[in-house]
């Protein structure tokens, strides 16, 4: 069992060292998200239309996969029906057809029928001194000459200005990973935003993923200074308003849990509770 860092994870530390330590250390889980279950169905969705023969490819197609997708994801986590029935805003109906809205766009940004992915959902892992990094790409499309373009969906809307950076954290680790693996640095990393109908490019270079690299390092050795200290302490932005754990933060009166026993262990390396970090969204 190696130190393990996920790109969700390596987000969750920059942006506020508590969260992190909600989520890894303590395995605390914020109720389940409308958006959140919506995007992961429409991402259900824009993986298996590719099972499809080319020309079989359509919008109509896609739609009809929707009930289907739903009903594993369903089956799989039963508290996203009960998240429905207890809305007043959604039920069967508007839910899926809300994802149908989502995956309509996406048929604006794209043409599955001139696309054939190397691969989708993949899973990538490597080891830089000592540390894993891993996550799952949404799709990979690798050219005839070998060209790496690397895609992820997101089902809100594209970033602000003065957000990009933290945008293309995630698309840059996943690059890293790609290089270590392969050897070659992707050409494009593309952010496919369902949201507004916005499709963001970027071209990242040896010196990006150098400082990518550098940036993951910082990342873990605060890391490791919190799991052998146990200062975990809140970063209070404008993030706030959308946690999950507010209750249970100092910034706002709470009181987090006491630490479990093997904290630093737990923060370390993940994989000893039986949990595997994966990349989110």
């Amino acid at each position: 069992m190696t130190p393990a860092l996920s790109p969700s994870r390596a987000a969750d530390f920059k942006q506020c060292p508590l969260l992190y330590r909600f989520r890894t250390v303590d395995k605390l889980e914020g109720p389940p998200s409308p958006a959140a279950a919506r995007g992961t169905l429409v991402h259900s969705v824009l993986e298996h239309v590719f099972e499809l023969p080319a020309a079989e490819r359509t919008v109509d197609a896609a739609v009809r996969l929707l009930p289907e997708r739903w009903s594993a994801l369903a089956e799989e986590r039963p508290e996203l029906v009960e998240m429905i029935e207890a809305s007043d805003d959604l039920d069967d109906v508007t839910w899926l057809e809300d994802a149908a809205e989502l995956v309509e766009r996406w048929f604006e940004l794209e043409d599955p029928q001139r696309l054939e992915p190397a691969e989708r959902e993949l899973y990538v892992e490597t080891e830089i001194e000592g540390l894993t990094l891993r996550g799952i790409v949404d799709r990979l499309d690798v050219a005839a000459d070998g060209a790496m373009r690397v895609v992820d969906y997101k089902t809100g809307r594209s970033p602000r200005e003065g957000f990009e950076a933290k945008a293309l954290f995630q698309m840059k680790f996943y690059a890293l990973v790609l290089w270590r693996l392969r050897g070659e640095i992707p050409k494009v990393l593309q952010l496919v935003y369902l949201g507004d109908r916005q499709v963001v490019r970027y071209v990242p270079d040896e010196q990006d993923l150098r400082g990518m690299e550098r940036n993951v390092k910082a990342v873990w050795a605060a890391v490791q200074r919190a799991a052998e200290t146990g200062d975990w302490r809140p970063s209070r932005s404008r993030l706030c308003g959308w946690c999950d754990f507010r209750d249970l933060c100092p910034e706002f009166g709470g009181t987090p849990p006491p630490l479990p026993e093997g904290a630093a262990l737990l923060a370390l390396r993940p994989e000893a509770s039986g949990q595997v970090v994966v990349g989110d969204d």
